[in-house]
């Protein structure tokens, strides 16, 4: 995977390259570098992507794979998940071992040992939520929620999300959840929900 550009299980580097028509390349290091890259082999990097004039702004302490990585601009971060089955043919020292594994599940389909975290596992990885929405006059659907990117959704995102026409008569929205401070709080477009929130929606009349 690592050679087709695919990064499991990591994070892009904070790293910034603003290109420009002149002037040559400007650094900004905004963390001490301890893992090899100086501004010297930066450059040299850079002038392998003939990138000869540029802002560059570095935010983490990065490897020179990850400084190439940003330069190249082309890598795919993904999260990964091991998922072990079969843990009821091992034994309790073998689980230990096991244990000190990153990104892993033991499971056991046969008997259903520990389906639950294992979902829950799946959910935090794709970094989803769940917003429930709520007819008027009726209860909450916990039944079939609304998944969303857990990056700032909005009330905007969520109607959009439902269908692509609703903004036109969206008028403002309730909602109840941690995203609140009063039960139920009325809403515009741009508040961001919360995992588990519960929004009805007011159209225009």
């Amino acid at each position: 995977l690592d050679n087709f550009g695919i990064r499991l299980n990591e994070k892009p580097p904070c790293i910034n390259i603003k290109k420009k028509e002149r002037g040559g390349v400007d650094f900004q290091w905004l963390c001490p570098q301890t893992k090899g890259v100086t501004q010297d082999v930066a450059a040299r990097i850079l002038r392998e992507y003939r990138i000869t004039s540029a802002t560059v702004a570095v935010r983490d302490d990065v490897t020179t794979d990850q400084f190439i990585d940003a330069c190249d601009g082309k890598r795919t971060y993904i999260p990964g998940l091991y998922v072990m089955n079969k843990i009821d043919q091992l034994t309790i020292e073998e689980l230990d071992i096991i244990d000190e594994i990153p990104n892993y599940v033991p499971i056991s389909s046969r008997d259903e040992w520990n389906i639950d975290e294992l979902m829950e596992t799946i959910w935090s990885k794709c970094n989803m939520l769940r917003v429930y929405t709520k007819p008027k006059g009726q209860v909450p659907d916990y039944d079939e929620p609304v998944v969303l990117h857990a990056d700032g959704p909005t009330v905007e995102q969520f109607c959009n999300r439902i269908h692509k026409g609703l903004m036109e008569q969206f008028k403002y929205a309730w909602v109840w959840g941690s995203s609140v401070r009063h039960q139920p709080q009325r809403v515009g477009k741009d508040h961001v929900l919360c995992d588990e929130d519960v929004i009805q929606v007011v159209k225009k009349v």
